[in-house]
């Protein structure tokens, strides 16, 4: 017979030609687009919720909370003995935590790190790590138990106060949330980075985050605001360190989100020799401290920042201590500022305070933080309390058929002797005395030692125990206010074991700070020589002294090195360079290296970079403002003179704009400062000045060439003074001579002139050196060719006519010749060192004014 033809359906056909195809059956085309849109959802929530999000109550990713209760479940609490990390580790991941053995142990080290958790939650014992980023030692040589603190977050667990699910392969139960006695989101902060989201929530104090809860447990509706205002001021983190400006404390207090600038925590010390180090105790939270040094030696060679000269690690079991030695001409607050701005001692800490809200991923303010936890803490108490209340009421009733048995024991005895069965016992006994069937079993179960008169006192003294605790539960259970009054309790409790001072100060200095404000506000003295060396002083270096002092060492100058130039001011003044060539320079008084008296100082090159190789400053004017009504007042060498309005020098930077255009052989002498109605003197080398109106010089722009001040007929003008600077004027000569004479006897002469007498030049007392105005209260600085300087008050100096020779002012040896001087206010704390002998007799000889007529 025949085989009959296999039927094959159209599947089975379509079956066939993809098995010859290669294509494996069972298979079905699907859009990619919407499969990986599909898939990667579910990965992305696997992540947030299973690994990188911690949940609102109890402050844990799952890794963080299997740790804690496998460490519990394993025995390792606070008072046993240490146990070898790879055993937790090993427990960990073969019972609840299905992945690498790299990453639990990892979350374990951080979890013992005093520099990263504001509060351990394990105790390591071992190599752990270091802030340097020392990774800790291998999981086989490091030990570790749970903290006390760590215990308050396992607390309660067997009271059925959380829900246990099933572990990964159904053979272990877990808990879903731990109970967390205290605010660990908090109070421990926690950093994660999910799919598409991530949390970065900072530490706090245990003390101000329990008080913040309490208060928001009465009063739900504070506000964000109220609660840092009163309670919970900001992050305190384990590293210390300083928040600057509480605005970014503030948004992310009031959205969820925010930024913080944190700053090391630094000192000036001052070390060998006077020299100033900068001293840093405590950087800001996560930085790796041997990198942030690093950074530095990188700064200072790449000469970003300029003055560091050393940079050393003295850290120690102690704490954190980072030395930065800095040159002696720089200021120790200017490189500190400079060192916050370019390197890891002042970091921004981005706050976004994402958690898990019944399992979903939420941006919560602050408020909004504490009420979750305090709804996990209502949950908490309330089952503990149901727990803890159906086990007194199951014990109470247990008790009382106890007691009912020993008050019958004769009559129960004959009954238990009779029956045939335990059931039968059991059954009679429940029948005679209104017992229940648990109360029977107990019954049946007593020992005959139970019988005694003691016992039953202990079985009262239960009884009316359990009745308290009965009713306490009750009451508790009675409402949310009496739950929450318990959860204050227990928080105060935690806040009275485990609490301790913030860590991190909170500033309300800004985030960014310019160097003048680091530096504080002082009187001055900057010195310049004629090979632009530069320096500051306090006005308290030189000790004034008596006419004829010798002096004090002013500042050391090389072999062809003298001072020219002495003007006070103060740190945060601007100071305005003038230099030969007609250019202006402008930085500020505390941008001026401070050297001590004997320093040479600084060459000016390093201040002001573009200076040209024959420039050299000649005048150096202190401003505290811009005036528009005021001027500036140039005079050169030939006797050349302009007059510019201030305002034009407001916008003046460090490197330079020309201030005066200057004919070729001429160059820059002097500038004043005009109000616009002073008196101008210019004074030649040969004795002779010119004074004339302010006003007979028109005002010109700031490159204009200026007009002519002063006929010199050879010589060269030295000195140019104005009336506003006082009522006397003070001549003084190469060789030491000087006096005053009243400025009224200086008639008004034609811009232009030749001038008059003002002091009667010769081979004793030398050419003309300087001449100033002055009221004759003030103190006279004179320096010498040597770099000698000597302070005298200028009531020492005689008062005489214009036309005489003058008095010895200071006493020089052979050689020796002024070249500048300074006034400046007069100062009470000096005693003369030497006073004249006597031996030089003070000449006051009146000149005839043959030369007196204007030309």
């Amino acid at each position: 017979m025949e085989e009959k033809e296999k039927i094959v359906t159209p599947d089975e056909e379509k079956e066939i030609e993809e098995i010859e195809s290669g294509i494996v059956p069972g298979l079905r085309d699907v859009d990619i687009s919407k499969e990986v849109r599909s898939s990667f959802l579910d990965y992305s929530m696997s992540v947030i919720v299973s690994r990188a999000i911690p949940d609102v109550r109890d402050g844990l990713k799952p890794v963080h909370r299997r740790i804690i209760y496998g460490m519990n479940e394993s025995g390792m609490q606070p008072d046993k003995p240490y146990k070898k990390c790879a055993r937790i580790v090993g427990d960990v991941m073969g019972k609840y935590h299905p992945h690498g053995d790299a990453a639990i142990y990892s979350t374990l080290v951080r979890l013992a790190q005093p520099f990263s958790m504001r509060y351990t939650l394990v105790d390591g014992h071992g190599n752990f790590g270091s802030v340097d980023g020392d990774e800790a030692a291998a999981m086989r040589y490091t030990e570790a138990r749970m903290t006390k603190l760590a215990m308050e977050m396992v607390r309660d667990i067997n009271d059925d106060t959380v829900p246990f699910v099933d572990n990964y392969d159904g053979t272990e139960k877990e808990p879903s949330v731990l109970p967390s006695r205290f605010p660990n989101l908090l109070v421990n902060g926690s950093a994660g980075i999910a799919v598409g989201m991530a949390t970065n929530i900072p530490p706090h104090n245990l003390n101000e985050t329990i008080d913040a809860t309490i208060a928001v447990a009465r009063n739900p509706l504070l506000t964000p605001l109220e609660i840092m205002e009163k309670y919970l001021p900001g992050p305190d983190f384990p590293t210390g360190g300083t928040i600057l400006g509480r605005g970014g404390i503030k948004d992310a207090y009031e959205t969820g989100t925010g930024s913080i600038a944190l700053r090391s925590k630094a000192l000036i010390e001052e070390g060998e020799n006077g020299k100033k180090r900068i001293i840093i105790y405590e950087i800001p939270y996560q930085v790796n401290k041997a990198r942030m040094i690093e950074s530095i030696a990188n700064l200072v060679k790449e000469k970003i920042i300029d003055g560091i000269t050393d940079v050393r690690d003295e850290s120690n079991k102690e704490g954190i201590r980072v030395v930065i030695e800095v040159r002696r001409d720089t200021i120790p607050e200017v490189i500190l500022n400079q060192l916050y701005k370019n390197t890891q001692l002042q970091v921004s800490y981005g706050i976004i305070m994402l958690c898990l809200v019944e399992g979903a991923p939420k941006v919560l303010p602050i408020n909004e933080i504490l009420l979750g936890y305090i709804d996990h803490q209502v949950v908490v108490i309330e089952k503990r309390t149901k727990f803890r209340l159906a086990k007194d009421e199951a014990r109470d009733h247990v008790v009382l058929g106890l007691l009912t048995a020993i008050d019958n024991i004769d009559e129960i005895v004959e009954i238990i002797k009779k029956a045939a069965t335990p059931e039968e016992a059991s059954q009679k006994l429940m029948i005679r005395f209104d017992l229940s069937e648990i109360q029977t079993q107990a019954i049946l179960a007593m020992t005959l030692r139970r019988l005694t008169g003691l016992e039953k006192q202990k079985l009262e003294a239960e009884r009316a125990q359990l009745e308290i605790n009965i009713a306490k539960y009750r009451d508790i259970l009675s409402s949310r206010e009496k739950i929450v009054d318990v959860i204050v309790e227990e928080l105060l409790e935690i806040k009275g074991r485990f609490g301790d001072e913030r860590k991190t100060e909170i500033s309300n200095e800004l985030a960014t700070i310019e160097d003048e404000k680091l530096i504080p506000e002082e009187d001055i003295v900057i010195a310049l020589t004629v090979n632009n060396y530069v320096k500051r002083m306090t006005t308290d270096t030189f000790r004034t002294q008596n006419r004829g002092g010798v002096g004090v060492k002013g500042i050391n100058t090389n072999e062809n090195d003298i001072v020219s130039i002495l003007v006070q001011t103060k740190t945060h003044t601007d100071v305005l360079f003038f230099s030969n060539l007609g250019k202006v320079y402008r930085m500020r008084g505390y941008q001026v290296p401070e050297s001590g008296r004997v320093s040479k100082g600084t060459p000016i090159q390093n201040l002001i970079f573009n200076l040209e190789k024959e420039e050299r400053i000649m005048a150096i004017i202190s401003l505290d403002d811009y005036h528009e009504e005021h001027f500036l007042f140039f005079v050169t060498v030939n006797g050349i003179v302009k007059r510019t309005a201030l305002s034009e020098f407001a916008s003046i930077r460090q490197n330079g704009k020309i201030a005066i255009s200057l004919k070729e052989g001429d160059t820059l002498l002097d500038v004043k400062r005009t109000d616009g109605n002073a008196l101008i003197g210019l004074a030649s080398s040969n004795g002779k000045m010119v004074k004339f109106n302010e006003s007979d010089v028109r005002s010109m722009g700031r490159t204009a060439a200026g007009v002519k001040g002063m006929s010199t007929d050879g010589a060269e003008v030295v000195s140019a003074t104005t009336s506003i600077e006082g009522e006397l004027v003070l001549a003084i000569t190469q060789k030491g001579y000087g006096k005053m004479s009243p400025a009224e006897s200086y008639r008004l002469t034609k811009r232009g002139a030749k001038g008059v007498l003002t002091i009667n030049t010769t081979d004793k007392n030398g050419k003309l050196v300087a001449l100033r105005a002055v009221n004759g209260d003030e103190d006279l600085m004179i320096i010498t060719a040597n770099g000698t300087i000597i302070r005298i008050p200028l009531e020492q100096v005689k008062v005489a006519g214009r036309n005489t020779q003058g008095v010895r002012v200071i006493k020089l040896d052979g050689r020796q010749k002024v070249v500048s001087i300074a006034i400046v206010p007069h100062e009470e704390n000096g005693v003369a060192e030497e006073k004249s002998n006597g031996s030089e007799e003070e000449e006051n000889v009146a000149i005839p004014e043959e030369n007196d007529a204007d030309i």
